[in-house]
């Protein structure tokens, strides 16, 4: 047991020497110019992911004010679009009723980034279609080789594969790791935390 707590603990170290700090910046400036244009984000993900998303949506309100939202925080209504209109396009769909437009922007978190052939996160490809379509901005924090995401997005963090075994873990729990050092960044930052402004 003791061995793989060292080597996790040694993998979170190595990924986060790795992390692309370049595309750390781009999603930075893709938000303040989202915020700039008065746009909303979007953070779409699926499992994990889903539950990274919603607390994500809160940081970029409460710090960034930045207007964000995800669909996974309606579970009627996103229950409703699975069984109505089926998996693939639940999220897409929301989106369009969200009116998504130019100067809006998505985060993508997700293991694997969507991938149409394996039938994967097949939502979040037809997401970024849409975004794409419509031409709002798209960002993400995505494991593995960052799937759909990587190919489509404007500024995407890749969290590195150290071990096959540990792909999700470590993707997932980089995901906050990567939003919360970008709703942090001074450039972003408009609002500050609690226990930074307690003395």
């Amino acid at each position: 047991m003791g061995s793989y707590i060292a080597r996790y603990l040694q993998e979170v170290g190595e990924i986060a020497t790795r992390i692309d700090q370049k595309q750390v910046q781009g999603i930075v400036e893709v938000l303040l110019e989202t915020r700039n244009n008065n746009g909303r984000l979007f953070i779409l993900g699926v499992g994990g992911s889903a539950g990274n998303a919603t607390h994500a949506v809160n940081d970029f309100r409460k710090i960034a004010n930045i207007e964000s939202y995800t669909p996974t925080d309606n579970v009627s209504e996103l229950t409703a679009r699975v069984n109505d209109d089926g998996w693939d396009t639940s999220f897409s769909r929301w989106l369009e009723g969200s009116r998504l437009r130019k100067g809006d922007a998505l985060m993508i978190f997700s293991v694997g980034g969507g991938n149409l052939e394996k039938n994967v996160s097949t939502n979040i490809v037809k997401a970024l279609e849409l975004a794409r379509s419509v031409g709002a901005k798209i960002t993400g924090i995505v494991g593995r080789d960052g799937g759909h995401t990587a190919k489509v997005g404007d500024a995407v963090v890749v969290i590195p594969t150290i071990s096959d075994d540990t792909v999700t873990p470590h993707a997932e729990s980089f995901q906050a790791v990567v939003w919360h050092m970008i709703v942090s960044n001074p450039a972003l930052k408009a609002n500050e935390m609690k226990w930074e402004s307690t003395k």
